[in-house]
């Protein structure tokens, strides 16, 4: 799915040439400052190497618009935002910027569940706890059907249960629909249980 060659940003973080593999779920690990979520930044385009190349489906990244980049690798970051209005209504908000027709509520319901939330769809966002908000969020980023899914530290604001029930349903729901999944993590406990793959910077 994409492969680095010799890919340096601002001369901070120095990252090996290295593949990673489709359809699979990868995590991401290291040590704070190793640079893992500036290279998810890297992957989808918001952010540029400073030198070197990467690539994506064979192609580099330079060649696609980033736009549509940032809609087939779609990064779930840390910071979680959502509007300060009911949880349908924040699908909804999100599907008309992108001028795409709005789920219906029981669509809405299986992403929330497989997001190990459930919640009615009335409730107020600016209310929710913020492990709540960021599953809610990632709900929504996941019901978009990316080719790629990628998660920055999608468990920290959860605990050990919700956490596993998360990552498990992610993945599962991502391996049957044939989508590659990234994720960084400081759980080595959640990493060796769920990855595939391991990037370990």
């Amino acid at each position: 799915m994409f492969e680095l060659k010799n890919v340096n940003f601002k001369n901070i973080v120095q990252y090996p040439s290295f593949k990673i593999p489709s359809a699979l779920t990868t995590f991401i690990c290291g040590e704070s400052g190793k640079g893992k979520s500036t290279l998810l930044k890297l992957l989808n385009g918001v952010i540029s190497p400073t030198s070197g190349e990467i690539f994506y489906l064979g192609k580099s990244l330079e060649e696609y618009d980033p736009i549509l980049l940032r809609r087939e690798v779609l990064l779930v970051s840390q910071s979680v935002f959502l509007f300060d209005m009911s949880v349908k209504e924040n699908f909804n908000e999100f599907y008309s910027y992108r001028n795409a027709d709005v789920l219906d509520e029981d669509k809405i319901r299986r992403f929330l569940e497989i997001c190990a939330i459930n919640l009615p769809l009335d409730s107020k966002c600016h209310v929710l706890s913020g492990g709540e908000r960021q599953r809610v969020f990632i709900a929504i980023n996941l019901s978009f059907m990316p080719n790629v899914l990628m998660m920055d530290e999608p468990t920290s604001a959860l605990d050990d249960k919700n956490a596993y029930v998360l990552i498990e349903n992610v993945k599962a729901y991502c391996k049957q629909n044939g989508i590659t999944l990234l994720v960084v993590s400081h759980d080595a406990a959640i990493a060796e249980k769920f990855a595939d793959n391991k990037i370990i910077l």
